[in-house]
C-alpha cells in the first residue's frame, strides 16, 4: 500500500512527466465558482464548460458520478459530485457526501489503473462542502493507496 503523500504547492500543476489526474469535488446542481474550482477554470476552461454540458444533459448527472476532461497531454481534471447542493441542510448537515466520494473515487481508481496515472487533489470535501479529512483520508486509502496508487494532496500555503 503506497503512503499518501503531503504537499505545500500548488494543485493546479502537479510534478512529473507520468499521466496525473486531479480530482475535486463538483456539487450535484451545477454550480461552480467558489473555491478550488475558481483555481482549475484560471488554467483551463475545459473542465467547468464540460461540468455545465453534462449539468445541462442530465445524463448521468448524480451524486459518485466522475466526469474526466484531458486538459493537456498526460494531465485529466475529475469532476467527482460528491456533494449535495451547496449548503447545510434543515439539519445542519453540510453538503459533502461521503459515500459519494466513496464511490467517485472507486472510479478514480479504475481510471487511475487505465491511464497508469497518478492522483492528485486538494483536501476533497473540506472546504465549502464542509467536510472532515478524518472521513476523507480512509477512503482515499482504501480506494487509491490499497490498489497502490500514488496520491499526492496539496495544502495550500
Amino acid at each position: 500500500m503506497k503512503e499518501i503523500k503531503y504537499v505545500e504547492v500548488d494543485a493546479t500543476q502537479p510534478q512529473g512527466k507520468e499521466n496525473k489526474i486531479i480530482v475535486h469535488v463538483c456539487n450535484d446542481i451545477g454550480g461552480w465558482g467558489k473555491g478550488f474550482v475558481v483555481a482549475i477554470s484560471k488554467r483551463w476552461p475545459e473542465p467547468e464548460q464540460k461540468y455545465r454540458e453534462w449539468f445541462k444533459s442530465g445524463e448521468n448527472f448524480e451524486l459518485g458520478k466522475v466526469q474526466f476532461v484531458q486538459v493537456e497531454d498526460n494531465l485529466w481534471v475529475a469532476n467527482l459530485i460528491g456533494q449535495r447542493k451547496i449548503r447545510n441542510d434543515e439539519f445542519g448537515n453540510p453538503p459533502v457526501r461521503y459515500e459519494a466520494i466513496n464511490l467517485g473515487m472507486e472510479i478514480v481508481a479504475k481510471k487511475a489503473n487505465e491511464l497508469n496515472a497518478s492522483v492528485h487533489m486538494p483536501r476533497i470535501g473540506c472546504g465549502l462542502a464542509g467536510g472532515k479529512w478524518e472521513y476523507i483520508e480512509p477512503i482515499l486509502k482504501k480506494n487509491l493507496s490499497k490498489e497502490n496508487i500514488e496520491v499526492i494532496v496539496y495544502d495550500f500555503k
